[in-house]
């Protein structure tokens, strides 16, 4: 893998992109970001024509893997006959009727473009229905690149002022949050206690922390904050941007049993397009025909409800989720074998098809991971595997044993 022509584009897109990547964290690719020309299945092929298998899948949207022909048909179809329209058009509720089918808590929706939208869209709802202002959120999650959630970050500790994500914030809104810790029952239940005191509107969790080490929630995690949402009058927001419809068909709520007011989407509902939505209880959803704002020229576009609808319907079938069980099981049994077969090297994390890397110590984090997930990833790329800095792996169907097998080849020749 020569990597000549990704070096070369990136140093020109210096020039003209900030960064040189479309997205920040994309930078932090070693030994610098790969320019991919083409992406069938499960696999890329960069400037140089080098083909690679793909473990970031887009970083999570591809759960069907890259071009599937029923999402690329009906985009297609729907292409050739109308764009961006600003009006009504049928997608709108075929689509929406496909998501609601799949979520056991979904009586309506409201369309988006991106996470970071939605969930701001589903925080406006939670403080209209409340009269309250501040939400709790959980240590090191990740919910958007918003001044409003993009705090707390790397705090260890709970019930503590939210520091600032980066620079350039407004510390002004940061007192709308309150960190806890992810999996501390006892101090969930001790703030939530307090919630009319404290202003509390929302509980904000990514039920499987995506973007923090793929923690899974401890069997009373989640039912504990349902509990104490219903008794104190706070409405529970499940950001499942990435691990909704990867991880089961109806999301966190099928996974866990657990319900939650709301559901924020993205990513893997659409198939590769631009969307996102806000799912969850009627009376919460139709605030928009009373008083809360909800906008965007881009919002429930044709183009991407098309692919919405057909990836919905796609994984409607059971086929779909046991594939990436066994597909995923088996990553986490060859390839964390291979790791596995070296003292300190690490491990998976796993939930359904979400895998994260793990160095000893658990040092994990939405900008990267510990251990030796540097020297991995730069040592893979080369030898034709490509993974994320931050140490996440998504599968998807198109993934076979045969990429697995070679890559614990390659893993084991690198480590040896």
């Amino acid at each position: 893998m020569a990597l000549e022509s990704s070096r070369t584009a990136f140093e020109r897109t210096l020039r003209s992109v900030g960064g040189g990547v479309g997205s920040g964290l994309r930078a932090a690719m070693r030994p610098h970001p790969l320019f991919v020309r083409e992406a069938r299945g499960a696999h890329v092929w960069d400037l140089d024509g080098d083909r690679y298998v793909d473990y970031v899948m887009a970083w999570g949207p591809l759960v069907l893997g890259h071009g599937d022909p029923r999402v690329l048909h009906a985009v297609s179809e729907v292409a050739a006959t109308m764009q961006v329209v600003g009006t009504g058009h049928a997608l709108e509720y075929l689509a929406a009727e496909a998501v609601l089918e799949a979520v056991p808590h979904g009586d309506r929706l409201l369309w988006s473009n991106t996470g970071t939208e939605a969930v701001q869209v589903a925080l406006r709802l939670a403080r209209a229905a409340t009269g309250r202002r501040r939400v709790l959120k959980f240590a090191k999650s990740y919910h958007g690149w918003h001044d409003t959630v993009y705090a707390g970050m790397s705090e260890n500790g709970g019930d503590q002022p939210a520091a600032p994500g980066g620079n350039g914030q407004s510390p002004s809104v940061l007192d709308d949050l309150v960190v806890a810790r992810f999996n501390d029952v006892q101090l969930a239940r001790r703030i939530l206690n307090d919630s009319v005191e404290r202003d509390i509107a929302a509980v904000l969790i990514d039920p499987v922390m995506s973007n923090a080490g793929v923690e899974a929630p401890d069997p009373e995690f989640l039912s504990t904050l349902r509990t104490l949402c219903d008794r104190h009058g706070v409405v529970l927001i499940f950001d499942e941007v990435i691990a909704g419809f990867r991880i089961a068909r109806g999301g966190a709520a099928e996974k866990y049993g657990v319900l939650p007011d709301l559901s924020v989407f993205g990513k893997a509902m659409a198939g590769g397009f631009t969307q996102s939505a806000v799912v969850g209880r009627a009376e919460l959803i139709d605030q928009v025909t009373a008083g809360v704002v909800h906008a965007g020229t881009f919002n429930a576009n044709p183009i991407a409800l098309a692919a919405v609808e057909a990836t919905m319907r796609a994984l409607a079938d059971p086929a779909v989720y046991q594939t990436l069980e066994e597909i995923s099981s088996e990553f986490d049994v060859v390839v964390g074998g291979t790791l596995g077969s070296v003292p300190d090297r690490g491990s998976f994390n796993r939930v359904g098809s979400l895998l994260q890397y793990v160095p000893p110590g658990a040092a994990t984090g939405l900008h990267g991971t510990g251990g030796l997930w540097t020297t991995i990833l730069e040592g893979m790329l080369r030898r034709g595997f490509l993974f994320m800095p931050s140490g996440k792996i998504f599968l998807s169907t198109a993934h076979t044993t045969s990429d697995i097998e070679a890559t614990a080849d390659a893993l084991e020749k690198l480590l040896r």
